[in-house]
């Protein structure tokens, strides 16, 4: 991506706590992925999870990049990781990958924030990073994210169940919504009548951290080792197996990657700068 349009995005992320990247899918890419979402709901029996959070009416797959290279593209996406490693830095990490598929008749999520369970002052510099892909229309009715802009500012986090006031981020499929962690956001209600067409709103949130701070899903031990090591090197390192600035995450000095490659002399390379006596 040109780098002044990722300074155009950025400068949106600081002002207003979120972006909308339009056209990083085309059409026909987001509807064969929501195909193979729809064939994964029917293979893994996904059904809603029925609390106040998750939705009663909304249908979630985690662990996606146990499914395959579709997912693996997503999290590497060379459009929208540019972006993301400019709230962060390149040391980030994926933290977890689902999808969000709300049915008609769900209720509005609560208001909330993805960073709220790690206890620091408000506001803070982000620490997380999260993009919904729209694998369909996010229209008002279907559910759209709804976000409060510049609440990524605010002191305070939002009161639990209490109703805000919010607007839908309204974007065509293939589009990607992009906020830090600490804008007040949640799902928004489905009025679609259930007879009609594409009254599912389907997305993929895609989300990173900070590459100091622990992911939302295990993806070390929740990945089979032996498909890590087919994953390509940026994923890879997107899921925690590279050190981060070289020190955090280590084994023995050493980066986890050279488990991957013994000939990569850069993974074989102590991390930590040399000692005076080295």
């Amino acid at each position: 991506m040109h780098e002044a349009r990722i300074d155009d995005y950025l400068a949106q992320l600081a002002e207003q706590g979120y972006c909308i990247i339009e056209n990083v899918l085309s059409p026909e890419q987001a509807d064969a992925i929501a195909d193979e979402v729809r064939k994964l709901e029917a293979e893994l029996e996904i059904k809603p999870h029925a609390n106040i959070f998750e939705g009663a009416k909304t249908r979630r797959i985690y662990n996606l990049l146990t499914q395959g290279t579709t997912f693996w593209a997503i999290a590497t996406n060379p459009v929208v990781l540019p972006v993301v490693e400019g709230v962060l830095d390149k040391g980030l990490l994926v933290s977890s990958l689902s999808t969000i598929h709300i049915g008609p008749g769900e209720i509005p999520q609560p208001i909330h924030v993805d960073d709220g369970i790690i206890n620091l002052p408000l506001p803070h510099p982000p620490l997380v990073c999260n993009t919904m892909y729209a694998l369909t229309d996010f229209t008002e009715q279907n559910g759209a994210t709804r976000i409060v802009p510049g609440s990524h500012k605010f002191n305070t986090a939002p009161e639990f169940g209490k109703p805000y006031d919010s607007i839908p981020a309204e974007m065509s499929k293939g589009s990607v919504l992009v906020w830090p962690g600490n804008l007040w956001h949640g799902g928004g209600e489905n009025t679609m009548p259930e007879d009609a067409p594409d009254s599912w709103r389907m997305g993929l949130a895609m989300n990173y951290c900070a590459g100091f701070i622990r992911q939302q899903e295990n993806q070390q031990i929740g990945i089979p080792m032996e498909m890590i090591k087919t994953f390509p090197k940026r994923l890879q390192e997107l899921i925690g197996f590279a050190p981060y600035q070289g020190v955090i995450g280590h084994i023995d000095r050493r980066s986890p990657m050279a488990m991957f490659d013994a000939t990569d002399t850069h993974s074989l390379t102590n991390v930590f700068p040399p000692s005076p006596e080295e």
